[in-house]
């Protein structure tokens, strides 16, 4: 029997709000960025919820007949076995996490050898400035020595991401045109922990939420905009949405379900952002001369971009540590694995750890070294402004993104 594409898509909407009802409600938090029609989420929430075990099923009738040209059927494909794999989940079926994340995420993910963090302590050991203690420990005072305090952030910090925004986003719109009259703002969230958010309101407006619960290092201002921003997840969503959604109607753009294939490559192009529009040291001497000279900080001799692209590294320890936890390992095993390998501190390693043992950040977190690794090479070629077009404006999975395609 043949299905209507637009009851199909309806379809997938309502078992993603189902699954993504039953995630929130777990207290996992929310797994879905849903832009799609008020009246498919209302009948969502006023509903009784549906079994886990049901939507499973209904992801498979889903699965038996997607109603599009070829390509499309392969990227939905992949979105609705995502959405199945975790119906089952939720419904008692437990894949080991490296078969669950391959499932969801569409990348293979393995035990990463210690070897790979050494030669990127090595590496950091060069890039931050010389003085004695650990590497960790240096680079705790590196962090320490571009830092705003807490106490400061509300008054001090926006005016300094509206700059870091106007910059990021004029060397984005170089790349991909930008629509005039975009407007991004910055919020400072007190007590919160996270470093930063962003978040596409629909049309013209975003906002990108920073943490206020802790200091905020603005060495890693650009870091931390240009993921949240431009060229990453807002240019992202705006761009999507204009592409997909306005000009070619591809509604299924509007249910973005996090734990699936394109958020690999979401936070691929987020950790890999402030070096696509500030190669080189660019960004070190935009931030030195822009704002550390007018906040009294002064040259220290440090590489920032070896610095980022280390930390970036550095998600692997947490992909492994997800692992170790999966498989029950004891908390102070999981967090000295944490500390040793990602060089974080002790609030640091107890602020990961409580994110591990979330089900959906464990899933999460691979999305970030996974995602990072394989841009890394695919952006690595001759007509690299070309492919991030192709990021900000297509739907791609990560089989798609070989070094060669």
């Amino acid at each position: 029997m043949d299905v209507a594409p637009q009851d199909w898509l309806r379809d997938y909407a309502l078992l993603a709000l189902r699954v993504n009802r039953h995630m929130a409600g777990a207290a996992t938090g929310t797994v879905l960025v849903y832009r799609g029609p008020r009246e498919w989420s209302e009948r969502v929430e006023g509903e009784e919820p549906v079994p886990p075990g049901r939507l499973a099923d209904d992801a498979e009738a889903l699965l038996a007949e997607v109603p599009f040209t070829p390509d499309r059927v392969r990227y939905l494909s992949a979105q609705v076995r995502a959405v199945r794999a975790v119906a089952r989940r939720l419904a008692g079926e437990e894949l080991p996490l490296p078969e669950y994340a391959r499932e969801c995420l569409g990348v293979p993910v393995e035990w990463l050898p210690e070897e790979l963090f050494e030669e990127a302590h090595a590496r950091l050991d060069a890039a931050l400035p010389r003085g004695a203690g650990s590497v960790a420990e240096r680079l705790a005072a590196w962090k320490a020595a571009h830092s705003l305090p807490q106490d400061q952030l509300e008054r001090r910090l926006p005016p300094l991401v509206d700059l870091a925004v106007a910059e990021t986003r004029r060397r984005t719109g170089a790349i991909v045109p930008l629509p005039d009259g975009e407007e991004v703002c910055c919020r400072i969230v007190p007590g919160a922990l996270f470093r930063g958010a962003g978040d596409h309101e629909g049309g013209l407006r975003s906002t990108i939420y920073i943490g206020g619960g802790r200091p905020f290092n603005l060495a890693d201002l650009l870091y931390v905009v240009a993921h949240e921003g431009h060229p990453g997840h807002i240019a992202e969503s705006l761009l999507k949405e204009r592409a997909l959604v306005v000009e070619r109607g591809l509604l299924d753009q509007q249910v973005r379900f996090m734990l699936a294939p394109a958020f690999v490559i979401s936070e691929g192009l987020g950790l890999h952002a402030q070096e696509i529009v500030f190669p080189g040291d660019e960004a070190q001497r935009w931030l030195t001369d822009h704002v550390l000279a007018a906040e009294g900080m002064a040259p220290d001799g440090s590489d920032f971009a070896a610095i980022h692209r280390v930390q970036n590294l550095l998600f692997g320890v947490w992909a492994n540590a997800a692992l170790l936890a999966a498989e029950g390992r004891p908390d102070g095993e999981v967090a000295a694995y944490l500390s040793r390998w990602a060089l974080l501190s002790d609030d640091e390693t107890a602020r990961a750890l409580g994110s591990l043992r979330a089900a959906g950040m464990a899933l999460y977190i691979f999305a970030y070294f996974h995602g990072w690794r394989l841009l890394d090479g695919w952006l690595a070629a001759p007509d690299r402004n070309a492919r991030v077009r192709r990021l900000l404006t297509e739907q791609l999975l990560p089989s798609d993104l070989h070094p060669a395609a």
